[in-house]
């Protein structure tokens, strides 16, 4: 599997106070801000993301025994691919394989130590929903 990028996501109570946290102590912007989901970028190192997920939100885990609340996201080429992979090696799927309209294809596993790790392929947004946003196309 080729990796493209690595991004961190955390699910935390307040995802817009702990993006303004991250901007106003160590330099990130803020990419997007959907109340729910906040993204962040580091202005020296443009690859340099970290996100912030409501922790009660849809797209966030369900509370699981194991699972403690931090994610890594590989973004990856063909993840339909590496789903049927980790499928067939009984790796346990927590969040199944999903086209969301912000532009991503992606599903959740559970790795040791309560990791959550997500496959994620970008793919073409949903204009209808991006602007809706208010996030243009």
């Amino acid at each position: 599997m080729q990796v493209t990028q690595v991004g961190a996501a955390f699910a935390v109570e307040d995802p817009a106070a702990a993006g303004s946290w991250f901007a106003q102590h160590l330099g990130f912007g803020v990419l997007v801000d959907l109340g729910w989901f906040v993204s962040t970028q580091h202005p020296d190192q443009p690859d340099l993301r970290i996100d912030f997920v409501s922790a009660d939100h849809e797209t966030w885990v369900e509370r699981t025994p194991g699972v403690r609340g931090s994610m890594i996201a590989l973004v990856i080429g063909d993840v339909d691919e590496q789903h049927g992979r980790l499928v067939a090696a009984g790796v346990p799927i927590l969040k199944p394989l999903v086209t969301e309209p912000w532009g991503q294809r992606r599903f959740q596993v559970l790795a040791p130590g309560g990791l959550v790790v997500e496959l994620v392929q970008p793919v073409e947004p949903d204009s209808a929903w991006m602007e809706s946003q208010g996030l243009g196309t």
